[in-house]
Formats: structure tokens, C-alpha cells, sequence
């Protein structure tokens, strides 16, 4: 009887670290997010002082690592290198090889995305934050859908778990 007891104790142990790990996990994709982003910017930089545009996606295309994506609202899922990458002609030169969101879903919209008119730029991790349940918790938050009507008026479709980064004409895309 005792060691019944012993092993439900331990189950019940066993079941919340299982737990408290898996919000440990969420949160380091998150970081891993962030931190991708900030080196494109640094890889966005260095470009466009090199070419003195940003790589161009055409408009109103988004390019992305989507797997499955089509072309229905402007997506089209690209490599993660050269003229074909996602974010055209940034990897290898400027960056070793674009980046790839640490979880994606199945849902095609749902992962790394670029757009770009060669002035401005936008990247977005695109539906796919796992630990900012509102815009006021994120800490890179998409402008678009932050719910203040007063950035991007008109264009707030509600909060979409997405980490941006973008130029400031860039911002209401």
C-alpha cells in the first residue's frame, strides 16, 4: 500500500514539472524569436547601406517561410537563401542563412514573413507567439493590430500573436 502511495506521489510530481517545462519551452521560442529578428535588422542594415535599398518583395507581396503558403493575400512561401529566400539576397552575404520559426503550425500564414517596397520593410513571426497573450504583453508588437486606432487607422483586425519589426513607413502594412 505504501509504495502505491509512493508511486502517486510521484505521478502527481512527475506531471508538474512536465507542466511548468512546457511554459519554460514556449518562452525560449519567444526569445529565440526576438532574438532572430534583431539579427535580420542588423543583416537589413548592413544591406542597405551595401545597395542603398532594402531587398524587394514587390507590393503588395509578403515572401515567407510558410510551408504550403499560396499566393491567395500576396504569400509566397520562399527558401531560406539567395534570390529565392524569403528575404531575397540576404543570405548568405549578410547573414548565414535566414532563419526558420522554432515551432511553426500547419496553418501556411503562420511563420517568419517579409514585404518590402525597397524604401520600407516589415518582418513579422507572424501568428505564431506562444507566451504574449495580449498586444499590451508583447514586447514587439504589430502596430496594425495593437488596437490603437490612432498608429494605423482603419487596420486593426485584432491582436494576432505576431512579434514586427519595420521601418516607420513600413509600420501600417
Amino acid at each position: 500500500m505504501e509504495l502505491l502511495v509512493v508511486i502517486a506521489i510521484i505521478g502527481v510530481l512527475s506531471t508538474v514539472v512536465f507542466a511548468s517545462l512546457g511554459g519554460a519551452r514556449a518562452k525560449a521560442r519567444d526569445a529565440r524569436r526576438l532574438a532572430e529578428f534583431r539579427e535580420l535588422e542588423k543583416a537589413l542594415a548592413l544591406y542597405y547601406l551595401d545597395a542603398g535599398s532594402y531587398p524587394v518583395t514587390g507590393t503588395p507581396s509578403w515572401y515567407g517561410s510558410c510551408p504550403g503558403a499560396t499566393a491567395g493575400w500576396g504569400l509566397f512561401d520562399r527558401t531560406t537563401s539567395g534570390a529565392n529566400g524569403w528575404v531575397p539576397n540576404l543570405a548568405p552575404t549578410y547573414i548565414s542563412v535566414l532563419p526558420l520559426d522554432p515551432r511553426p503550425t500547419n496553418a501556411s500564414a503562420h511563420c517568419y514573413i517579409y514585404r518590402s517596397n525597397g524604401a520600407e520593410y516589415m518582418l513579422l513571426a507572424h501568428g505564431t507567439v506562444e507566451t504574449h497573450p495580449t498586444a499590451a504583453t508583447n514586447p514587439s508588437p504589430r502596430p496594425a493590430y495593437d488596437g490603437d486606432a490612432t498608429n494605423c487607422a482603419g487596420n486593426e483586425n485584432g491582436y494576432q500573436k505576431t512579434f514586427a519589426r519595420y521601418t516607420s513607413g513600413g509600420m501600417c502594412w
